[in-house]
């Protein structure tokens, strides 16, 4: 690895710790990846990311050939799909996060009950088609649920979420688990009430901003 990969993997295994220390994923389930130059690096598949090292992380080029000590991520096709079709991608992040996978697992996406729905670039997050993990079938429901958007929900599977980097990544990651979280109880009420396409689409105006310093 390059110096500038070998501290990008340090912040790739850093995020995968990370999103295990504050419960949005639990064990190797789950993964992350950062955009480098000429591909990415992302965890490797099936390894314990407390005993992992920055060297286990695989860098995979823009072709999708793997190269490294370890094998890739099962899911390494949706993280290429994303960096390929999503230009403002700089990391992704992929959990199994308690109250998204229960939403993931009937189906559901997250409708506009709250307007932090927005910060994820629409009026709702949409739930991707199930297919077999690891697949290209998969990767294409990711992408295709994506489309104006930063996160999806993943039928019978979980979540995944992109950002600028990876800390933006890992915080939407825990802002969506939150939001389905808050869904998921609102579900216990009964029918949810939506805010309006119109409401929605002036919330989406302020996030444009929303965040910048300057």
């Amino acid at each position: 690895m390059s110096d500038s990969d070998v501290d990008l993997a340090g912040k790739v295994l850093a995020t995968a710790r990370a999103m295990n220390t504050c419960g949005i994923n639990r064990g190797s389930a789950g993964n992350v990846s950062a955009r480098c130059e000429g591909g990415f690096l992302v965890t490797p598949t099936g390894m314990a990311y407390d005993v992992c090292e920055p060297a286990d992380m695989v860098r995979v080029d823009a072709e999708g050939t793997p190269g490294g000590r370890r094998k890739p991520s099962s899911e390494w096709r949706f993280h290429h799909d994303i960096y390929a079709a999503r230009p403002e991608a700089g990391a992704v992040v992929h959990t199994h996060s308690p109250f998204a996978t229960a939403l993931a697992c009937q189906e559901q996406g997250v409708p506009a009950f709250h307007y932090m729905v927005a910060r994820f670039g629409g009026a709702d997050v949409r739930c991707a088609a199930y297919a077999t993990f690891g697949t290209q079938e998969l990767s294409d429901a990711i992408i295709s649920a994506l489309e104006d958007r930063c996160a999806c929900l993943m039928a019978h599977h979980g979540m995944v979420v992109f950002g600028r980097d990876a800390d933006h990544a890992l915080a939407l990651a825990v802002e969506l688990e939150t939001l389905c979280e808050q869904y998921w109880r609102v579900l216990q009420l009964g029918a949810p009430r939506l805010l309006s396409d119109a409401e929605m689409t002036r919330v989406m105006a302020k996030f444009v901003d929303y965040g910048r310093q300057t």
